[in-house]
């Protein structure tokens, strides 16, 4: 698959946002160490009747929004006293927005929903690091034969999360229909909505499930290939799981709750962790209505604080798997303000020691309902949202829960799971996966 790149262009805001060069603070959750990364994902559009080129549409729409969303076009540096990530915002400055094209129809490649294919990456930025605090963001627009285009978008971690950048693609997409206004102003205010109290104050035990070290870093290359696995999750087996496990223990469970412990496990058993190393399932949780007072609407920086479950790899493949599931959904009563706001404060007091959560992490998230499908620049929603990222919550082989493609008709009412693994656990990890579609639960 031949992507042909055919020029990039530097959108800037329709009209100046300000005259002077400042710099805008960024919270302790923006900087929590394990979001120093870009993240990186794609979203796919079949053809309309219309003969306006997206690439053009989308820039005019950025353009726009830029007015409001004008940190997008900064620069993160970082502080000489702290190290902390700060945003420096300078007059003149703007996103870069690649054209391309490809000669095939997005229908002979799947809808890009086969994630197994390399090529893939070439439709989303790929900037190294130091690139990725230059221009945290970077957007391409790539036009297939058939007049469809998928948008791919490099945003790092520190200027939003998941939720935020969905606020911010969907006011450009509200922009791109033909709006007027955004429907939903952007709100900053990072430091004071969330900043750390005077004193600091930790009334959780935040230490426990986290570590300092300073010389450690989740995401530095280990040299063991890791690969992409997609695998379909019918509404069937997940019910037969969530029956199953209620039958064993008593309990009721979500399905994050039951099929991420099973995962978990067949990841680590695959994995062939040595038994007494501490393993961890990562997870982040929605903090914007669960703060005393709440964040207020519009809100479009981190929002969300890591959660974990954690055990030795020993106890985690050897208890029933509905034990897994039970610690996974304990792990969510730590979901408070006290917790949150010990979090922040922990990162106060520690940042300079190296936080992180270790080896052993599992990353987990949901994007099932995180409004994807809401991002519509007037060719309908998205058929297919891919993400491209392997680092995630501290952890390398993250974990998604992802719908199917709508354009490819799968009616179960299920959804896929994404996962990376690393090269050497991919078979062991297929058999388990494999046992899953039997309901064999019990023989993982």
């Amino acid at each position: 698959m031949d992507v042909k790149i055919l020029e990039t262009t530097v959108v800037h805001p329709s009209t100046p946002p300000f005259h002077h060069d400042h710099v805008l603070p960024l919270s302790h959750l923006d900087n929590d160490r394990n979001l120093n990364v870009t993240f990186r994902y794609l979203r796919a559009y079949v053809a309309t009747a219309t003969a306006t080129k997206p690439f053009h549409v989308i820039a005019s729409a950025l353009s726009t929004a830029l007015l409001h969303y004008y940190p997008l076009a900064g620069t993160l540096q970082r502080r000489r006293d702290d190290h902390r990530l700060e945003l420096h915002c300078q007059v003149g400055k703007g996103v870069p927005v690649i054209c391309a094209s490809v000669d095939s129809t997005l229908e002979s490649v799947n809808y890009l929903d086969d994630p197994a294919e390399t090529w893939i990456e070439s439709l989303v930025p790929d900037p190294d690091p130091e690139k990725g605090l230059e221009n945290p963001m970077v957007l391409q627009v790539t036009e297939f034969a058939c007049g469809g285009f998928c948008l791919g978008a490099m945003v790092h971690h520190a200027m939003c999360d998941g939720l935020g950048a969905t606020q911010f693609f969907n006011g450009v997409a509200e922009l791109a229909r033909g709006a007027s206004q955004l429907s939903v102003e952007p709100v900053w205010d990072r430091t004071r909505l969330l900043g750390p109290r005077d004193p600091p104050q930790l009334e959780f035990p935040v230490h426990e499930f986290v570590r300092l070290e300073k010389d450690f870093s989740p995401y530095w290359p280990s040299g063991e290939p890791v690969v992409r696995e997609c695998f379909r999750v019918k509404e069937e087996w997940l019910d037969r799981l969530k029956g199953f496990l209620r039958e064993r223990s008593g309990s009721s469970f979500t399905t994050f709750e039951a099929l991420g412990a099973f995962i978990w496990r067949a990841r680590v058993k695959a994995s062939g962790t040595p038994g007494d190393e501490q393993v961890k399932f990562a997870y982040a949780t929605n903090i914007r209505k669960l703060l005393n007072p709440p964040l207020p609407v519009g809100y479009w920086g981190n929002g969300c604080v890591t959660m974990y479950a954690q055990t030795t790899a020993k106890e985690l493949v050897h208890q029933p798997i509905w034990s897994t599931a039970d610690l996974i959904k304990k792990s969510k009563r730590n979901s408070t303000d006290q917790y949150v706001r010990s979090f922040i404060d922990f990162q106060e007091l520690h940042f300079a020691e190296g936080i992180t959560a270790g080896k052993g992490v599992s990353g987990f998230t949901d994007w099932r309902h995180l409004g994807h499908s809401t991002v519509d620049f007037g060719w309908g929603g998205p058929v297919t949202v891919l993400p491209l990222s392997r680092h995630l919550l501290g952890s390398v082989e993250p974990c998604f829960f992802l719908p199917y493609s709508s354009a490819r008709g799968e009616s179960d009412g299920g959804f896929k799971v994404l996962v990376y693994l690393r090269e050497t656990a991919v078979e062991s990890f297929r058999e388990y996966m494999a046992k899953f579609s039997r309901q064999e639960f019990d023989l993982v």
